[in-house]
């Protein structure tokens, strides 16, 4: 059977206004056109008023009309029909300027199923055109013997019952994409509900950082304006008698190799003074050599000067005495020192803990003030490193820094909720509901996969690892301009929403892949087909409930007008 154009113009029975019976209208009339020529004994040209033909000059297969009007039920005026091969026009036209039909075609009828218009073309072609005129009615000349019998009741059946499993398709498609919504509007609620607990969290918290923060400023000032910082045996002072003592033994290995370096200073002047002595006694006075005479008599000078100093008054005792250890004979027993130093300096330092309470913290406070203000002016020596803060001060430092990341962290996924909540998710955001799901097809060598709102895949069935086609970046809608296809599983024509996944991974001397995912109602989600349009440019047709529109029933229309 003939396939026919996609242009080929279908249409349903219209209703009219004046009941018309099949005998009192011209073949091939249809019911939208019937009042240009029921019950008129002469015919006015539809699109030409200004000719008016005998009722007898209707389908006589002779072209009157500039507009093929005057032949509704025959091929006379088929080269008018925008769908015929292009011929000539007859000389009698030769000139008009409306060289198109004003009739849609031949109207079948088709009782017992949908009435239709075909071109004109195609009556009395000898070929029944069953797909578009089931009751045969187009070939009524019998051309070539051929006879179209009346299939428009088995033909009608089938066609209601293909409908009706649409229909229930379309209604079960329509229920899941309702549940979809659903769904997708209980996540967003959740997005909400936890934007609004983050804010609030982050409002308590803050509250809780900054009270942190200054406890820990009040603490560092505190410790800043101690005299000294320390733990262990001595309190306060102590550190600073350890200083003392780590000092003292520094210059007392400074002393003791100051004097490793006199004795060998000592031994090597003995040895010098030696040989002038012997050089002196047994040179010859008779050689008049000048400058031996210099350095005999610089010799002489020299121990004349020798010989006149004195001793120094510090004995070797006395610079041993100095480096005994601690505790020998007369050192100093520095850990006794450091016990008794540490009570008395802490009673020294504390002495407002002998005043009156309303006294004792207005003074501590002034005196902290006080020296805090001394350091800043360089008035008084800032406190010395320990090596580590007091374990007050590090706790104080470590509530602060762990409340901060705390709020850090809150503060970092509120804007990644907001961020969410202002994401396109499709109408009625049902894809939020798909989101990170994922649906393949199996399709030879390769199997695809597609992730709502993530990426497509292409997987090697041989080993050599996934292929990334694309990763998603926006919701789209373009025409499509594809017919029906029988199995159901076809975009057809019209608006249809598009997923651009874009910056896949780059083709072997080519530009990265992209897939353009088009999208139809289906009652299911399943890839239908896949295929390269050019090079690493993939079109994906994937049925989805969520493609389907809201069709909503008409009781719930009615209540969303009012």
């Amino acid at each position: 059977m003939r396939q026919i154009d996609a242009l080929v113009l279908l249409s349903t029975v219209v209703a009219h206004t004046s009941c018309v019976t099949a005998g009192s209208l011209p073949r091939g009339v249809g019911p939208e056109f019937a009042k240009f020529y029921e019950g008129k004994s002469t015919f006015t040209c539809i699109g030409h008023p200004s000719i008016v033909l005998k009722s007898s000059q209707i389908n006589d297969n002779a072209c009157d009309c500039p507009d093929g009007s005057d032949e509704p039920g025959t091929a006379a005026c088929s080269y008018l029909d925008p769908l015929s091969p292009e011929q000539p026009l007859p000389s009698s036209l030769t000139g008009t300027t409306n060289t198109t039909n004003v009739l849609p075609g031949f109207w079948c009828a088709n009782e017992g199923h949908i009435g239709t218009y075909v071109p004109f073309v195609y009556v009395n072609d000898g070929v029944c055109d069953y797909d578009l005129c089931c009751d045969g009615s187009e070939e009524f000349a019998h051309v070539g013997g051929v006879k179209c019998k009346n299939r428009c009741g088995p033909i009608g059946k089938e066609w209601r019952r293909v409908d009706q499993e649409r229909k229930q398709a379309r209604e079960r498609a329509t229920k899941v994409r309702q549940a979809l919504v659903t769904e997708s509007r209980e996540l967003r609620g959740k997005v909400v509900g936890r934007i609004s607990y983050l804010t609030q969290e982050i409002k308590t918290l803050t509250v809780k950082r900054d009270e942190l923060k200054a406890k820990l400023d009040e603490i560092e000032q505190e410790e800043r304006g101690k005299v000294v910082q320390g733990e262990g045996p001595g309190g306060k002072l102590g550190v600073l008698l350890g200083l003392s003592k780590k000092r003292v033994q520094e210059l007392r290995d400074t002393l003791d190799e100051v004097l490793d370096q006199r004795d060998d200073l000592q031994d090597k002047v003995e040895d010098l003074e030696n040989i002038l002595r012997k050089f002196k006694e047994e040179y010859n006075p008779n050689f008049n050599d000048e400058g031996v005479k210099a350095a005999v008599k610089s010799w002489e000078d020299y121990a004349a000067k020798a010989a006149n100093e004195k001793k120094p008054s510090l004995l070797e005792s006395d610079i041993l005495e100095v480096l005994k250890e601690d505790g020998e004979n007369n050192g100093i027993n520095w850990n006794e020192f450091m016990e008794e130093a540490g009570s008395d300096a802490d009673i020294l330092y504390n002495f407002e803990a002998y005043l009156p309470s309303f006294l004792r913290d207005y003074l501590h406070v002034k005196l902290n003030s006080l020296r805090v203000w001394l350091i800043e002016n360089g008035m008084l020596a800032d406190n010395p490193k320990s090596g580590s803060e007091s374990k007050r001060l590090g706790a104080a430092r470590g509530n602060f820094e762990a409340a901060d990341n705390e709020v850090a962290g809150k503060q970092s996924k509120l804007i990644d909720e907001q961020r969410d909540l202002e994401k396109d998710y499709g109408p009625d955001e049902i894809f939020r509901a798909l989101q990170g799901k994922c649906v393949s097809i199996d399709s030879g060598e390769y199997e695809y996969e597609l992730c709502w709102l993530d990426k497509t895949r292409q997987k090697s069935k041989k080993g050599h690892g996934d292929t990334i086609m694309g990763n998603f970046i926006a919701i789209d809608t373009e025409m499509a301009d594809e017919e029906d296809r029988v199995d159901g599983k076809g975009l057809g024509q019209g608006p249809r929403m598009v997923l651009r996944y874009d910056n896949g991974q780059g083709c072997w001397n080519g530009p990265n892949r992209r897939t353009d995912v088009w999208l139809a109602c289906a009652e299911k989600e399943e890839i239908w087909r896949v295929s390269e349009s050019e090079k690493c440019v993939y079109k994906m047709e994937v049925g989805t409930p969520a493609a389907c529109e809201d069709v909503q029933e008409p009781a719930a229309r009615a209540k969303d007008e009012l």
